[in-house]
């Protein structure tokens, strides 16, 4: 029980629906925190800058005299009776807002409070920094935070007093950025809150849609459990309105379609092979049992009669020779089945008829040989391979035609591409079935005939692999009682 919930929990972790739920809800939850953080720093400079441009109007808004001495009592000289009575009528030290501070600067930097008890203790900075800032025109513009002697941060602006021209001093207001740190907070909280409501709404929703996004893989999947070695015929449906896997089921079922018809070579293959080894077994035991049995008849004492042993002598000869060229033509078919080494030359094909002539009438006996040949045809291939090819399917025609009436024509001519080589002959033609099967190994379309002359079926599936390893095709027509004719093409020269 515990393996299969652990089974469970596994597939649930790899399938590709919690995959693409989990990668596309923390893609989400990505933006999302990257939004959270964009909106703090953007919220907080703008509460900043629009806290400090509140607080430079209010600077503005405050009579300087009110604030500092005049500028004669700062440089120690005597002060007018009006300037004397606005100095003894100016409150003292004071600030109207709790969370604020009220500071002015002289221009030798001396630093005096305004806040009241109730207020802010100002933020201060170097004597330096404050003269370097009257002398600088940027202070009136922006903001700074700086922390004050209680450690709070304090967002400070300043302002010249005084004519630009002549300037008596600055005149530096602060405010504590606790409330706008806490707004800031509240923010980012609702955004938070927000954000996994968000997911949440995400999650429950995107939960059916990848399902029935995921119906036609899923389909798919179950179309790929009833494949099998026995079932290569299953096809998925290539309409399914999903580009991508409308692709892959493309792709499938072209691949389906090639295992099937390569398992269907195969089964193929297998059929032939097993053929091939029993009808090579059998054409190998039948001379094998023949010298078996004269030498057991010379065993008896038939080698002491002269005329039995020669008997016997003769016939095992022809069985071994017989033999040897069964196992000659088994071993150039399976040279053929590899890659050919072929010694190609060019060579002109109507001079190489012209040369066999002789052995050819020679083979034909007393029956009609009639040659019509092109002159100047040329092809790219190996002689004697060539030479073979036309002695095999001669002798073929030789065999198949009486002696007397027999007729065989070998024809030459050519295209603009092509040769083409063609023997036909008047003999009594083949079937339908058989002209199927007569490129077989170990095919034999007549039994007794073949048995006869000492065939075992390979000359004409040799002729098929050769031509084959030339590049070119080779092909029969037949028809009964009229003779057949085999019709070889390959490329000329020059167009391989």
């Amino acid at each position: 029980m515990k393996a299969g919930g652990k089974s469970r929990r596994k597939y649930a972790l790899r399938s590709l629906r919690s995959q693409l739920l989990a990668r596309t809800l923390l893609i989400l939850a990505l933006l999302l925190v990257l939004i959270g953080f964009l909106q703090y720093f953007l919220m907080k400079d703008f509460l900043y800058r629009s806290r400090a441009e509140a607080m430079d109007t209010q600077l503005n808004s405050i009579p300087a005299d009110l604030l500092i001495k005049d500028s004669q009592e700062q440089r120690g000289g005597t002060a007018s009776q009006e300037q004397t009575n606005r100095r003894n009528n100016r409150p003292g030290p004071f600030l109207f807002w709790p969370d604020m501070s009220l500071a002015s600067i002289d221009t030798d930097g001396t630093f005096q409070s305004l806040s009241n008890e109730n207020g802010l203790k100002p933020p201060r900075l170097t004597t330096q920094q404050y003269q370097a800032m009257q002398q600088s025109k940027r202070m009136r513009h922006g903001y700074q935070l700086i922390t004050d002697a209680q450690g709070k941060e304090q967002l400070v602006v300043f302002r010249p007093l005084g004519p630009p021209d002549r300037s008596s001093g600055l005149l530096q207001m602060g405010v504590s950025t606790n409330s706008m740190q806490e707004q800031l907070i509240n923010q980012l909280r609702t955004f938070i809150l927000l954000s996994l409501i968000a997911l949440a709404i995400g999650l429950a929703l995107m939960l059916p849609v990848l399902r029935r996004t995921l119906v036609p893989l899923s389909r798919m999947v179950e179309a790929v459990k009833r494949i099998d070695a026995g079932n290569l015929a299953e096809r998925f449906d290539a309409e399914q309105g999903q580009y991508e896997v409308d692709r892959l089921a493309v792709s499938f079922n072209g691949m389906l379609e090639r295992l099937e018809h390569s398992f269907a070579a195969e089964r193929e293959l297998q059929m032939q092979m097993r053929r091939f080894i029993a009808d090579a077994s059998h054409e190998l035991r039948t001379p094998l049992t023949s010298i078996h049995g004269f030498l057991e008849v010379l065993l008896r004492g038939a080698a002491s009669n002269p005329k039995q042993l020669q008997s016997a002598l003769e016939s095992m000869y022809g069985e071994s020779k017989r033999m040897n060229k069964l196992v000659s033509d088994l071993l150039l078919l399976a040279k053929l089945d590899r890659t050919p080494e072929l010694k190609l030359e060019d060579i002109p094909l109507d001079a190489l008829l012209l040369e066999m002539k002789p052995q050819l009438l020679m083979l034909a006996g007393t029956r009609k040989v009639v040659f019509d040949m092109t002159a100047g045809i040329r092809v790219l291939a190996e002689g004697d391979k060539i030479k073979q090819v036309v002695l095999n399917l001669f002798h073929n025609a030789v065999q198949h035609t009486d002696m007397e009436r027999g007729v065989i024509q070998v024809n030459l001519s050519a295209g603009k591409k092509l040769v083409d080589i063609q023997i036909r002959d008047n003999g009594p033609g083949m079937s339908k079935e058989q002209l199927e099967r007569i490129f077989e190994r170990f095919y034999r379309g007549d039994e007794s005939r073949t048995r006869s002359s000492g065939g075992a079926g390979l000359g004409l599936a040799i002729t098929q692999s050769i031509v084959e390893a030339h590049g070119g095709n080779i092909t029969a027509e037949s028809t009964l009682g009229t003779g057949s004719v085999f019709k070889v093409t390959l490329p000329l020269a020059g167009t391989v």
